[in-house]
């Protein structure tokens, strides 16, 4: 069975990590409002919660990052930022030495970090940006191509 080409890019490891962590901040945050329920006033408790639902959303979001293709394009949904990008809008896919994510070079001379596919998932993530690069290479033959 061959896989869907245009299955999302998700890495692994930081979203296994990123869910634990944010699971354990919101269990961790409940116990700490209620083991000090009787000696700490509303004010403190409020702000125990606002920083443990400002940590659980930022482990969601980590946890949500990833790059979906499609025949037209791509999508990069990154910490923050998403972005829609046509495949002929892409140049070129790198992941060289030291870098932590998939670079995506773009026409106008931007750079666009793909954190959909990284180096922590080890050959697996060398293995998605192949196929991002072959998906890429894929869509943008022109009729001067050999």
């Amino acid at each position: 069975m061959t896989p869907d080409p245009y299955a999302p890019f998700r890495p692994r490891l930081a979203r296994a990590v990123s869910l634990g962590v944010g699971v354990l901040a919101g269990l961790g945050t409940v116990v700490l409002v209620w083991a000090t329920r009787d000696w700490v006033g509303p004010g403190d408790q409020v702000g125990f919660v606002l920083v443990g639902v400002l940590v659980v959303w930022f482990c969601w979001r980590e946890a949500s990052v990833a790059v979906l293709v499609d025949p037209d394009g791509l999508t990069v949904r990154n910490l923050v930022v998403r972005r829609r990008l046509r495949w002929a809008q892409v140049v070129s896919v790198r992941f060289g030495e030291g870098r932590p994510w998939v670079q995506l070079d773009l026409d106008d001379g931007d750079t666009v970090a793909a954190m959909g596919v990284q180096r922590s998932d080890g050959q697996r993530g060398m293995a998605e940006a192949r196929r991002l690069a072959t998906l890429l290479a894929r869509h943008t033959v022109t009729p001067s191509d050999d």
